[in-house]
């Protein structure tokens, strides 16, 4: 899930949260932060910060449900 914080002429900032399953212990992850990116004017990317924060959970606990 990615959820639009702000935005200017070559900003953008972005909320999200992803869940997991570590594929050897079985345990489930709630990955969870904000990310800036940064375009030049040809629309490529040229920044992109990161802060996450990962957080284990039960499997009844995911919010995310496919």
């Amino acid at each position: 899930m990615k959820e639009l914080w702000s935005y200017t002429e070559n900003h953008i900032s972005v909320r999200f949260e992803y869940e997991w399953r570590h594929a050897e212990t079985g345990q489930w992850y709630r990955t969870h932060g904000n990310e800036l990116w940064e375009f030049n004017d040809d629309g490529l990317m040229t920044r992109r910060d990161m802060s996450t924060n990962d957080i284990p959970i039960l499997e009844n606990d995911k919010r995310i449900r496919i």
